[in-house]
């Protein structure tokens, strides 16, 4: 059943707040939002609205590692990537503080929202911070893979999560491991690296390119920093022309992690599927992914011009 990212963070944030009592959850006035609401029920207690005060909500975080807590700290991407980048760079990635920085509305898919609450950047941000994981779900089982493991490491880690409901990727209860790449779809002409919501347009293209003789093989990239680079690689090698997709600008984010990779080890020619450095504008999540070309019409359109 489709489900957004941020729904499977909020339910499995609830359930961990039960499980461990070190874990406290912090949240910009947008608890039920960013679904942090769930945790809030079943601890009260161990539950802090900041108001809309990012940097405030990071600070507050970074203080409560230091005192030995687990804290997730949300708000919009935007919000959490943008007003509050200075903090989570000084005050949680320097000293290594154990803060795990969750935010959900990212990408275009935030829709009617429009520019001002569609992070396209955040990747590249928090990707630059030395020390920072990154990691991008692409459904509602992986999201809650991905939240569980981090609770679980002592690392400062960013979860990218999603606004809109995802088609299933991944069986409910399926083992996901999410550092390592993972070939969804295996293929024989070429292939797609994709993070986030990217995963299912992904596989929407592969459908529609077998018509044209085209097997696309897709790869999810869950974890960005630190990446599965022996994986990567291990892909990389099969095809001379590869593709990457990512609800983000094409600058900084997987199209370059995959980029800097395949430049440092083979003579593989990289394709960026992406927001192409501009922003989008007010709109329905699936007008913006058609317009855009970030659905699997364009996806496959993208793959099938660059392949020729």
């Amino acid at each position: 059943m489709s489900k957004a990212t941020r729904q499977a963070y909020g339910e499995t944030l609830a359930e961990l707040v039960k499980e461990n009592k070190k874990i406290v959850v912090l949240d910009a006035d947008l608890a039920g939002s960013t679904k942090t609401a769930l945790a809030k029920k079943e601890a009260p207690e161990r539950f802090f609205d900041m108001g809309i005060a990012e940097a405030d909500l990071i600070g507050h975080a970074a203080g409560l590692a230091a005192s030995g807590y687990i804290p997730f700290a949300s708000t919009f991407a935007m919000f959490a990537a943008g007003r509050a980048w200075e903090q989570i760079r000084n005050s949680v990635a320097y000293p290594h503080l154990n803060v795990k920085v969750c935010a959900t509305h990212a990408g275009i898919t935030v829709g009617e929202d429009g520019v001002s609450h569609q992070a396209i950047e955040d990747i590249a941000l928090m990707r630059v911070i030395p020390g920072m994981e990154v990691y991008v779900p692409c459904d509602a089982a992986e999201a809650s893979a991905t939240v569980r493991y981090v609770a679980g490491t002592k690392e400062p880690s960013y979860v990218r999560l999603s606004r809109s409901a995802a088609g299933d990727v991944y069986s409910e209860g399926e083992a996901i491991d999410v550092t390592k790449v993972n070939v969804i779809r295996p293929g024989k002409t070429t292939e797609v690296f994709a993070c986030g919501v990217m995963v299912q347009s992904a596989l929407g293209a592969a459908e529609l390119l077998k018509k044209d003789g085209i097997d696309l093989e897709v790869v999810d990239v869950c974890r960005i920093k630190p990446c599965d680079e022996e994986g990567i690689k291990a892909v990389l090698k099969q095809f001379d022309t590869v593709f990457t997709a990512e609800e983000h600008n094409v600058i900084g984010g997987l199209g370059s992690l995959i980029t800097e990779i395949a430049c440092e080890t083979y003579t593989n020619r990289v394709h960026r599927i992406g927001i192409q450095d501009r922003y989008a504008e007010s709109g329905p999540a699936d007008a913006l992914m058609h317009k855009y070309e970030l659905d699997a019409e364009g996806v496959a359109k993208f793959i099938k011009a660059h392949l020729g």
